[in-house]
């Protein structure tokens, strides 16, 4: 049997959108898709009839997403689920045999939290990649971005996102970004000297990421963009904002080992300019 895709299915606004990005994702990769809603007990009173009462409307919910899916994909296998818990726990557990998690971003305060708060924790604890899709139409969009730094997570990602563009006929951008001293910037721009050199290490970590490309993917136009003097969200962010989907590793070469989600990728999910996706690289380490 095929892994599904998982779909987060909550009442934001985001929901019906990250439920149809998902379903015309599965009908092109001939994948099942799984609508999961998580009832969150620990903020639950006791009474038998208030739990029954949140169970009927979390079926009414899935209900109506799944009639949605269907209206938008018919030929696509759906099933509900309902998992007590948190979002975070049942999504994980569901993360564990899936091709890929999906859920829509928000802003509205609940119970446990913003529904952004929410994505950036899921993001960070699933076992497979995860997309975040926003409120704002995807169509009219072009190409798949895709940010580097070096690092291990960020080269997987990279071929994640060129296997993406190749399927969906996409042209691929590959962005390297890092604030720079501004002293040093201008000094770069002049030939011989150390600040050049720095530049240089740059363009070859640019350089490096597309390594290979051309001969996985020979008829994928591949862009590369170095951004020397902008903060790696913020560019990434600015470049997204007519892309088809942007492209992230889980951690970059900055992060700390400890921490699940990197920096970078954290801030750009908090300022969503169109569907995400974090790759989950099991067993990759930082080397820098």
């Amino acid at each position: 049997m095929k892994v599904p895709i998982v779909v987060g299915v909550n009442d934001s606004g985001a929901n019906e959108a990250a439920v149809a990005w998902a379903m015309h994702r599965a009908a092109a990769m001939k994948l099942p898709v799984d609508l999961v809603h998580a009832v969150d007990d620990r903020w639950m009173s006791e009474s038998f009839a208030y739990n029954e009462m949140a169970k009927r409307a979390a079926k009414e919910l899935l209900g109506k997403a799944k009639a949605h899916a269907a209206g938008v994909e018919p030929s696509v296998d759906v099933r509900t689920l309902l998992i007590p818990g948190s979002a975070g726990y049942a999504l994980r557990k569901r993360s564990k045999k899936a091709a890929l998690v999906v859920i829509g971003s928000g802003t509205r305060v609940r119970p446990g939290g913003r529904l952004t708060d929410r994505a950036l924790q899921i993001a960070a604890v699933a076992l497979c990649p995860v997309a975040v899709v926003g409120e704002d139409a995807v169509s009219n969009r072009q190409g798949v971005l895709v940010g580097v730094d070096g690092s291990e997570e960020s080269t997987q990602a990279v071929a994640f996102a060129a296997a993406e563009a190749d399927r969906e006929g996409q042209e691929l951008t590959v962005l390297h970004a890092f604030r720079a001293f501004r002293p040093w910037v201008l000094l770069a721009r002049s030939e011989g000297n150390p600040a050049e050199k720095m530049l240089e290490e740059e363009r070859v970590t640019l350089s490096e990421a597309v390594a290979g490309l051309a001969e996985d993917y020979p008829d994928l136009v591949v862009h590369q963009l170095l951004e020397i003097d902008k903060d790696p969200a913020a560019a990434l962010v600015e470049a997204a904002s007519n892309s088809q989907l942007l492209v992230l590793g889980s951690r970059g070469r900055g992060s700390f080992k400890r921490l699940l989600l990197g920096s970078t990728a954290h801030a750009v999910l908090s300022q969503l300019s169109c569907p995400t996706i974090i790759t989950r690289v099991r067993g990759a380490k930082n080397t820098k």
